[in-house]
């Protein structure tokens, strides 16, 4: 080989290298795992009508490397809605998590809460709510499971709390659908959020974005908005909570990892 073709390649390879090491990458490369399989340490439980961290009747529990929601101590569901948060806030992130329904509905649970649960994100803090306070304000991306029968999309949105600007309007409809297939049975199933602070927002299953909006927000009209809004008054919500529901139907959660995406 000449001399000057082995110092050509030798160039390629050090201007590879440099501009490999100096591309803009995620804060923190690769997924990290909020739920660890052993145990709840990193998470703080909050149930309507109890204190921070009373876990009321064993709601939350791990088994068999599962986080698993449960009703069997219930007699009865009693609108004790059951949220728990992980210890950190975040603002730009991928959150991917496994879920599947399973057994039969807490008694007395609202028809609209069978096979329901939820990922809540850019939420208040556990710390922040009321005694009775039944959900986070905040972005709940429904989790929901079918009946057999018939049609119910999944990662559907729901906004406690707040409003977004869907396709080029304030939206302030409380929940609205995606366009997934509908999940029946007790099937294991993907999905993944990806959140850009008060950009954009993506609930994404098999790959595919089923529903996408912008500019996530308080609503002036909840009771909670004075007390979360910000000094500058600023109305946008940029980061906050991330939290897994409990709504009467038992559920299981093999896998709640995130991507970093530029959080400090």
């Amino acid at each position: 080989m000449k001399k000057n073709s082995f110092k050509i390649i030798l160039f390629v390879l050090s201007l590879s290298l440099f501009m490999a090491c100096t591309s803009k990458k995620p804060k923190n490369e690769g997924w990290i795992q909020l739920f660890n399989g052993k145990d709840l340490n990193d998470w703080n439980i909050k149930i309507t009508g109890f204190p921070l961290n009373e876990n009321f009747n064993n709601t939350f529990r791990v088994e068999d490397s599962l986080l698993k929601v449960r009703y069997d101590q219930y007699d009865k569901f009693d609108s004790h809605f059951g949220h728990i948060f992980y210890k950190n806030p975040y603002s730009h992130y991928k959150i991917r998590v496994e879920y599947r329904f399973v057994g039969e509905q807490c008694p007395e649970g609202a028809g609209w809460a069978f096979r329901n649960s939820g990922i809540m994100v850019h939420g208040q803090s556990a710390e922040s709510m009321e005694l009775n306070q039944d959900f986070p304000v905040c972005i709940e991306v429904q989790l929901l499971g079918g009946n057999g029968t018939d049609e119910r999309s999944t990662l559907n949105l729901c906004t406690p709390g707040t409003n977004v600007v869907y396709k080029d309007s304030l939206w302030t409809q409380h929940c609205t659908n995606s366009s997934s297939k509908t999940y029946h049975g007790d099937q294991w199933v993907t999905v993944e959020v990806e959140v850009q602070g008060d950009s954009i927002i993506k609930h994404i299953i098999d790959g595919q974005v089923v529903l996408e909006y912008t500019k996530p927000q308080l609503d002036p009209r909840d009771p909670s908005f004075q007390k979360l809004l910000l000094p500058d008054k600023n109305i946008m919500l940029t980061k906050g909570s991330i939290s897994l529901q409990a709504e009467s139907h038992p559920i299981d959660f093999r896998k709640v990892e995130l991507l970093n995406l530029g959080d400090d």
